[in-house]
């Protein structure tokens, strides 16, 4: 892209002046010298159609003089004999500044472009960069409404003010020096009147219609977020027989949209009569004038077609001044959102001085470890402890103990608030988040894929691995047997976010990302416990063969996974109650022993079920 990743952002309610200031790199690109080129020629063809603009009302004057026998008909002397000549010569006239009018769109079409790629791509890259308490309490429906909308505002700020803005000021000072020279100063005085009352009308109005299409925008996203949440969770929806429901909710939020959206189109009608009232007016004053002039002989029939022609052409880019303002102030409101999201700070950045991570055993330490999501609840207090280099820890405990938060400060996505983490002695807040996030691993409870091939994901782990080590990384996560039986084997499609794939076999497509990936840390973020009893033990099996001769760290709800670790951590209240292995947890008679206890008696109760049941059947 052009423009730095570390230029500025306008304010969120920026004005039209700092916008153009903060699109200014991108519509005049430092490396490009081609756009730079398309740009200046865009310039100079807008600035010959316009005079050729001007000069067809010329033309039109000039052949009905010489058809009316009028004044200019000496002045065109080897033409008097032949009006039908200057009758040609304001087609061409017109046909050329519509020529160049469009090559100037064409040419500008480029750099707009982009300009409009470049500032999506900026965003993209910034969502990225946010962290995962800003996406946690964002909507991706309205999320992506916001971005779509911003991009849309900022094309339409860039065409209509290279294509419709600067034109018609510089068709309007052209039309002004000609009516001043070719009628009198009077004409010019009515016109810039006419200007001034309709442009006031316009902003007026438009700035009534602002608070309205803020409204429909908010009803539009309030409409979107809904809807890609209800099919985000369509089997939800199924489960519970709540499609009556989900379609209620969305009729609801349509139902504000259509009345939002009324009120936009009825406005904007009541805006164009009150522009065509007031321009009328202005053109019906200086026809009579012209036509007074004419019958006291001052000026000729040519002269009252001339001025008409002249209020013609310029009704087209007035009217478009009205359009310019709606929709600039439209693209303003649309990229305020977008603004804000580009606003939006960085929780977790790297610091001047970060360093590549150098990891040489692994071994990670959480040292004095205090954090909270919000201040009024703090979720570890205090919390310390190793995992030398490969071997496993396990961490267990009961819901809200702080577990998953401990694999969310390791892969850095918040900071401590106090003490440190390290890996081989290196803080991780010492180093680039690129460098810690390229050695560990994750296998998460919750394995979301891409809408895309089996091959993609499991690639996903290492982007520029072969087809061979795709298929090795599947096989000795033991689904290679399973996609060998599928009819387009590894490039069939898993569904929105692997629904097409069962519980078990998107943990084992999660397995062989992050085998192709090789991390020498792993983190296993209770990888089993969303699974069947049968399946959560060939995935065990599994997720032993991964960790082997590797850091890892184990967050727990079925004790029965964690029996072989090298060392169990009971977390319970932000606090590291109990540590040590199975059998001496189990000695303790504490925690760890109460939570065996009630998790061995709810399986016998499964088990004891699932027998009933196979009687029964």
């Amino acid at each position: 892209m052009s423009a730095p990743a570390t230029t500025p952002f306008p304010k969120p309610k920026a004005k039209f002046a700092e916008t153009v200031n903060f699109l200014s790199p991108y519509l005049w690109p430092a490396q490009r010298a081609d756009l730079k080129a398309q740009v200046v020629f865009a310039l100079l063809f807008m600035l010959a159609g316009k005079i050729l603009t001007v000069i067809i009302p010329y033309t039109y004057k000039w052949a009905t003089n010489a058809l009316t026998g009028g004044g200019d008909v000496q002045f065109w002397g080897l033409l008097a004999a032949g009006p039908i000549i200057l009758v040609v010569a304001y087609g061409v006239a017109r046909m050329l500044s519509q020529v160049l009018n469009n090559v100037r769109d064409a040419l500008f079409a480029a750099v707009g472009q982009h300009a409009v790629r470049g500032l999506a791509n900026r965003a993209f890259i910034h969502l990225h960069n946010l962290s995962l308490r800003f996406h946690l309490q964002r909507r991706t429906g309205g999320l992506s409404r916001v971005i779509e909308r911003g991009k849309n505002g900022i094309e339409t700020i860039i065409r209509l003010t290279m294509m419709v803005g600067i034109p018609t000021v510089i068709e309007f000072v052209l039309t002004a020096v000609i009516l001043a020279y070719q009628f009198s100063f009077w004409y010019v005085v009515v016109v810039v009147v006419t200007v001034i009352v309709y442009v006031w009308f316009s902003i007026i109005a438009s700035n009534w219609r602002i608070s309205i299409r803020k409204d429909m925008n908010e009803a539009d996203s309030d409409s979107m977020s809904k809807a890609v949440d209800s099919l985000l969770n369509f089997e939800t929806v199924k489960y519970f027989g709540n499609e009556q429901l989900e379609a209620d909710r969305y009729h609801r939020a349509t139902g504000k949209y259509e009345k939002a959206a009324i009120k936009t189109y009825t406005s904007l009608a009541w805006l164009n009569i009150g522009q065509a009232v007031i321009f009328s007016i202005g053109m019906a004053i200086v026809m009579v004038m012209s036509a007074m002039e004419v019958a006291a002989g001052r000026q000729t029939v040519g002269h009252f077609v001339m001025i008409n022609a002249f209020m013609m052409q310029l009704s087209i880019p007035l009217n478009f001044i009205g359009t310019l303002y709606r929709e600039i102030s439209t693209g303003l409101i649309d990229m305020e959102a977008m603004f804000n999201l580009l606003d939006e700070p960085q929780e977790v950045v790297d610091s001047p001085a970060a360093t590549e991570l150098v990891v040489s055993d692994g071994a990670i330490a959480f040292k004095d470890v205090y954090f909270s999501y919000d201040p009024d609840r703090e979720i570890l207090k205090g919390v310390t402890f190793e995992v030398p280099a490969g071997k496993t820890v396990a961490v267990v405990g009961p819901s809200g103990a702080g577990k998953s938060t401990l694999s969310r400060l390791l892969y850095r996505f918040y900071d401590v608030k106090a003490g440190s983490i390290e890996i081989d002695g290196q803080d991780i807040r010492n180093v680039t988040q690129a460098s810690l996030r390229k050695v560990i691993g994750m296998v998460p409870q919750d394995t979301v894929l891409f809408n895309d091939t089996i091959a993609y994901n499991i690639g996903y782990g290492n982007v520029a691995a072969g087809k061979a080590e795709v298929e090795d990384a599947a096989e000795r996560a033991q689904i290679a047997h399973l996609i060998s039986t599928l009819p387009k084997g590894y490039e069939t499609e898993v569904g929105e976010r692997g629904l097409k794939l069962s519980g078990g076999e998107k943990q084992r497509v999660a397995i062989a990302r992050t085998l192709l990936k090789s991390p020498p840390i792993l983190i296993l973020d209770e990888a089993t416990s969303a699974l069947d009893t049968h399946t959560e033990r060939e995935i065990q099996a599994s997720l032993d063969d991964v960790s082997k001769n590797r850091t890892t760290l184990v967050i727990a709800h079925r004790l029965s996974t964690v029996v072989g670790a090298d060392e169990i951590l009971v977390l319970k209240d932000g606090v590291v109650a109990e540590r040590g292995r199975h059998a001496e947890l189990m000695k303790l008679k504490g925690l760890y022993y109460a939570m065996w206890e009630r998790q061995r008696a709810a399986d016998a109760a499964r088990e004891n079920l699932a027998k009933v049941e196979a009687e029964v059947e």
